[in-house]
């Protein structure tokens, strides 16, 4: 019996050295690439976007008011002059995500991890940010702005940011 075994690993073995697994490995950076302007200026507004992800994309103008991103990732994105007023952006995640002339106002952010991402000249307006990861910095910045009270959380954007 031992000799069937031995064998029977000796074979297995030698087919797995002969024709070995390819290792194949995933990453999120390609998932939703794109070389051209495909989604420059879209309209997205009031869509369900739970979950969704864009990866190295250009969202310049594009219009997410009241769009569901709860969990979503904008993840090396630019989104210059981004419509996200009243969206809620909840457990979402922001990555070096370049927000510049954004409209952020009234928009749900609880939650939100948005680590190396930069706000200039943004409208924060009624925003809320409870819970919130941002880099020092721009929570700073995004202070020396904050107004304003969520219509559907009832959270005061100062208040949401821990602005002094």
């Amino acid at each position: 019996m031992k000799y069937w075994q031995l064998l029977a690993s000796f074979v297995l073995a030698m087919v797995l050295f002969l024709f070995p697994l390819s290792a194949q490995a995933a990453s999120s950076s390609s998932i939703t690439r794109s070389a051209g302007d495909e989604f420059k200026s879209k309209d997205y507004s009031g869509q369900n976007l739970i979950g969704t992800e864009f990866t190295n994309v250009s969202l310049e103008n594009a219009n997410f008011s009241n769009a569901d991103l709860r969990g979503g990732v904008f993840n090396g994105t630019v989104l210059e002059g981004v419509n996200l007023h009243g969206a809620d952006f909840s457990n979402g995640i922001a990555y070096l995500a370049r927000f510049k002339g954004a409209d952020l106002s009234d928009a749900v952010f609880t939650d939100a991890m948005m680590l190396r991402s930069t706000f200039d000249n943004v409208d924060i307006t009624g925003a809320d940010f409870t819970n919130a990861v941002l880099d020092g910095p721009q929570v700073k910045k995004l202070c020396a702005k904050a107004s304003g009270v969520n219509s559907k959380t009832g959270v005061a954007t100062r208040e949401s940011l821990g602005c002094k």
